[in-house]
């Protein structure tokens, strides 16, 4: 099984082919060395490895049958009957997903048990396949509940995901045939091509459109390495042309990446995780046929993103509306949205760049995401999961076993099994040691097999030991290893975020204990060496406690602090820190900062301790008392309960933020015309009705129509104000603007609602709380009626009542 496994992985998992030796490095993309090649056993990713075979995989598997996944697929291979289920079209891929994941596992570590189910599975997607390659089961089964996302049938319309349900089939059916050698989901996957191929395409009588949800664009790719057929690279090409060129007279649209031609871009707009898979296959399609205006585009865009749309846990995509970007430098913390899919499709995006231009900034981007905003996305015991991932959270914000729209945990499942196929590359002349993790790599390189060894506990010690065994090459083996951008006192390859002090770059390399000097070029160390068995590459990274400033335009983040010890991003949680409010918590810039390992917390981490300052005001004046206050990795926030939690730690007692007290709006339940609703009764004051750094509430998909809010308290209460902040804000996901009117209601001891008694206007200005006063009433709901604008929604910040 070993040895089949090897040989179809000779192909890495971004389809390459191993270079040719020759007498210098060439500009040919660098190629992964297949993540079957490298076996960690390290106090990090091992692990979490281990528990995404063992947890997260079956449980989300367990999960797809649940919610009826896998009977859609036997409904539309007429084996049961019934009615299909789910509430999405795409919840196809969550299946195809897992599945990869699956494949990836079993590729390590052989499991018949696991094999048989996933032939058992492959089975049901075969036959749920129509004659001609067709393979949507919402189509099939002729659900008339999801038609508005498919409109009248096949290919109607844009954003139907049919063509996003097919990239992850093809994903999938790569890795299970790289990982079994079995062709049953392959030739699945091949006949959908095929199918798609004869539908779309530049030649007279098929659709020019774009995708609508970008992944099969790359997933293309991948089929035309294992098949060497060039209609798949052919039609992925033709993919990406369509992009902002509304050819058949679709809409253009920034959510579905599809409001410019991709050579004409240079800024990140639109659905955050279809931008990082389309220019994932955007940068394989100009690496592969040396298109220069693409791949500009692809670095044109990355630069604003790194530049301007980057937090600091390497997370893409601002806003909740459209799932997506916002403007230039609005990085919000609390609402930050930062989807965990976005993050690895910035991940994706990232290596696919790194390979093409042998840069080290792409791959600290890369590291920066994969430690902090990536895996922050599942818990430790690998069973609940984030679909987005804010930088500060009020006891509102919790990961859960599922979504509704599940995308998230399945692609956890496939990413997580793929981290060892990071670690290394190789080119032509040089191998490139990209991931620092304890382990053994098998690396096929000039006609050899290079192995090579790492000793390290990275990320929490900067230590690495390294050893070479290289079985029949005579000459030096060319060593390019990454100097990681924060030891060289850069937090991000752009001005975005920096170091508060002047660190040296106190790194050092020794070959059996003597110092060598290394040449660096583009961030990697080059060490050229006649390796062996018996050397010994040490390496020594120091990792100090690193302070960090945000970009003066990044407003919400003035007069605050990051903190970060090698790769890793720190936050503060309420339970390390007396279950404190935090937000009225400060840490002087000159402050002293220790780091511990602690392996008895949260499966043994890094903390950091400092001394800080709560700020509280009494009888008018303000005054601040010492504390002691703890930092855990900021991916390990939320692993035991619901918590306040936050990021960015303010250095002086003007960032903060005092707990609110004395409102009864701030316990109170709260309702809407919608449903459930939050985000206006957590004590904090915007800056302005266009401030989004803190939760706030909109009336999501309402336009024109009467909606209502309400609070329910737990006793009568005595009210006589009320005062509210309106939202303001433009996306292409909806406007919300300060309604047409509004008034309050209450309810009275009859149950009946009334209307308050008030000769105050009921204003709605902007940038201001809108009172109104009325007679006391006695009550234990009070309601907020709105209507909204014409063809606008609508949306508060804070409603206070008193």
């Amino acid at each position: 099984m070993l040895n089949r496994i090897k040989k179809y992985f000779a192909i890495s998992l971004l389809g390459g082919a191993m270079l040719a030796c020759s007498t210098g490095e060439t500009d040919e993309p660098l190629t992964q060395v297949p993540f079957t090649q490298v076996h960690l056993n390290d106090v990090f990713w091992a692990p979490k490895i281990e528990v995404n075979r063992t947890v997260s995989i079956p449980s989300a598997f367990q999960k797809s049958e649940e919610t009826g996944r896998m009977d859609n697929f036997a409904l539309a291979g007429h084996i049961i009957e019934g009615e299909h289920q789910g509430d999405f079209p795409f919840d196809d891929t969550d299946v195809y997903k897992i599945l990869e994941g699956a494949s990836y596992t079993l590729a390590v570590q052989y499991n018949a048990e696991l094999d048989n189910y996933l032939d058992s599975l492959i089975y049901l997607i075969g036959i749920a396949q129509e004659d001609d390659g067709y393979l949507y089961t919402s189509i099939t089964n002729q659900c008339e509940r999801l038609s508005g996302w498919y409109g009248k049938g096949r290919w109607d319309r844009l954003n139907s995901h049919e063509l996003y349900n097919c990239g992850h089939l093809y994903e999938a059916a790569v890795a299970h045939y790289q990982a079994t050698g079995k062709r049953s989901l392959l030739d699945i996957a091949l006949k959908n091509a095929d199918l798609v191929n004869e539908e779309f395409g530049p030649e007279p009588g098929k659709k020019k459109v774009p995708s609508g949800h970008p992944i099969i664009e790359m997933a293309l790719v991948k089929l035309y390495h294992v098949t060497n057929d060039e209609k798949y690279l052919n039609l992925a090409r033709f993919f990406i042309d369509e992009t902002g060129k509304a050819t058949d007279g679709h809409e253009l649209s920034e959510y579905s990446q599809d409001h410019q031609p991709i050579v004409e871009q240079d800024e990140a707009a639109g659905h955050a995780v279809r931008l990082g898979y389309l220019y994932s296959g955007v940068t394989d399609v100009a690496a592969i046929q040396h298109n220069k205006a693409l791949m500009d585009a692809s670095k044109r865009v990355w630069k604003n993103v790194v530049s301007k749309k980057l937090y600091i846990t390497g997370g893409i995509g601002q806003r909740a509306q459209g799932e997506g970007f916002g403007e230039n430098y609005e990085l919000p913390n609390m609402t930050s949205y930062c989807e965990t899919c976005a993050s690895i499709s910035n991940v994706y995006w990232n290596y696919r760049l790194f390979l093409n231009e042998k840069d080290a900034k792409y791959f600290d981007v890369l590291e920066r995401t994969l430690y902090n905003g990536l895996i922050s996305g599942v818990s430790l015991s690998g069973d609940l999961f984030f679909y987005d991932n804010p930088l500060e959270s009020v006891h509102n914000h919790d990961r859960a076993p599922w979504f509704g729209c599940a995308c998230c945990p399945g692609n956890v499942t496939r990413f997580m099994a793929s981290v060892p196929g990071y670690a290394y590359s190789v080119s032509n002349k040089y191998i490139y040691v990209n991931l620092f993790a304890q382990g053994i790599a098998e690396i096929p390189f000039m006609n050899d097999t290079i192995e090579i060894s790492q000793q390290t506990r990275y990320p929490w010690e900067g230590n690495i030991k390294m050893t070479l065994n290289q079985r029949t090459l005579s000459e030096a083996v060319g060593l390019k290893i990454r100097i990681p951008g924060w030891v060289q006192n850069e937090a991000v390859p752009s001005d975005l975020y920096h170091f508060v002090d002047d660190y040296p770059s106190a790194y050092s390399f020794s070959i059996n204990g003597e110092m060598v000097d290394v040449e660096v070029e583009k961030g990697y160390a080059l060490i050229e060496y006649q390796w062996q068995p018996d050397d010994v590459l040490e390496i020594n990274f120091p990792m100090p406690v690193k302070k960090i400033v945000a970009h003066n335009q990044i407003s919400n983040n003035h007069n605050k602090l990051a903190y970060q010890r090698g790769p890793v991003v720190y936050c503060f949680e309420d339970k390390d820190n007396d279950n404190a409010w935090l937000f009225d918590h400060f840490v002087p810039a000159n402050t002293e900062v220790s780091a511990q390992y602690e392996s008895a917390l949260l499966g043994g981490v890094t903390t950091l301790s400092m001394a800080g300052r709560m700020v509280k005001t009494i009888n008018g004046e303000q005054v601040t008392k010492p504390v002691q206050l703890k930092a855990i990795p900021y991916y390990t926030w939320n692993n035991r309960g619901t918590a306040n939690m936050l990021l960015w730690m303010p250095e002086n007692a003007e960032a903060c933020v005092e707990k609110p007290s004395g409102s009864p709006a701030l316990s109170a339940q709260c309702e809407g015309s919608t449903g459930w609703v939050s985000g206006f009764n957590d004590g904090f004051t915007p800056s302005s009705s266009a401030d989004y750094d803190k939760s706030y509430f909109y009336w999501w998909l309402k336009e024109g129509t009467e909606e209502w809010v309400q609070y329910s308290f737990e006793q009568e209460q005595t009210l006589s104000s009320s005062s509210v902040y309106w939202l303001d804000m433009t996306h292409y996901d909806g406007d919300f603007r300060a309604p047409e009117w509004w008034n309050l209601e209450y309810k009275n001891a009859d149950g009946e609602w009334l209307p308050v008694k008030t000769t105050d206007d009921y204003s709605l200005e902007y940038d201001k709380y809108n009172v109104v006063n009325f007679e006391p009433v006695n009550t234990q709901s009070l309601r907020l009626n709105v209507k909204l604008g014409e063809g606008v929604s609508g949306g508060i910040h804070e409603w206070k009542v008193d």
